[in-house]
């Protein structure tokens, strides 16, 4: 496989901008001097973590809450951004926390994941998380999220339930089916 050089970036400027994001457009001059303008969602330098967490009787719990871009309520594992001077370790037991009333003793990371490479910079880092024990965090949801139990027995049938469509979800059940397998 060969490793091509990166474009040379001739300017960066932000095009739009709203109270959460900033979009910012790249001026780029490619090895064969082409040369392109792309747009992307302007770096945080804020990642994320999203958990499996598995019960001891065998279940998987997940969170069914409003997504704005969807409209509706999705079915998904617990997620949640860094906090500045947070580990990404330590973020996953208190989103844990705040979204399912649980924390973890053990917690194994998966897989660093990106959604759209091509407009996102901001990096997931996927975990297991095993050995419950109940703790509760106020979270920063409006509203209280629906907590939905799941015999981990039965996960692939979540691949075709209606409300489990989030791509990042269904990355993180995979690995996390492949993490537990005996």
């Amino acid at each position: 496989m060969s490793r091509k050089t990166l474009p040379e970036i001739l300017a960066k400027q932000t095009v739009a901008k709203s109270r959460l994001f900033a979009i910012e457009a790249l001026d780029l001059r490619f090895s064969n001097g082409e040369e392109r303008t792309y747009e992307r969602m302007r770096p945080s330098g804020r990642h994320a973590v999203m958990i499996v967490p598995v019960t001891a009787q065998g279940d998987l719990l997940l969170v069914r809450e409003y997504a704005a871009g969807t409209e509706r309520y999705e079915l998904g594992f617990p997620k949640g951004l860094i906090d500045e001077g947070e580990s990404a370790l330590d973020a996953a037991n208190r989103e844990l926390k705040e979204e399912i009333g649980f924390g973890a003793n053990n917690i194994v990371p998966l897989k660093e994941v990106v959604l759209a490479p091509s407009y996102f910079s901001s990096k997931m880092t996927l975990y297991v998380a095993q050995d419950l024990y109940p703790e509760q965090l106020q979270g920063d949801e409006p509203e209280p999220l629906e907590l939905v139990r799941w015999p981990l027995a039965q996960a692939e049938e979540l691949l075709t339930h209606l409300d489990f469509c989030e791509a990042r979800s269904i990355t993180a059940l995979m690995f996390a089916l492949r993490y537990l397998k005996p």
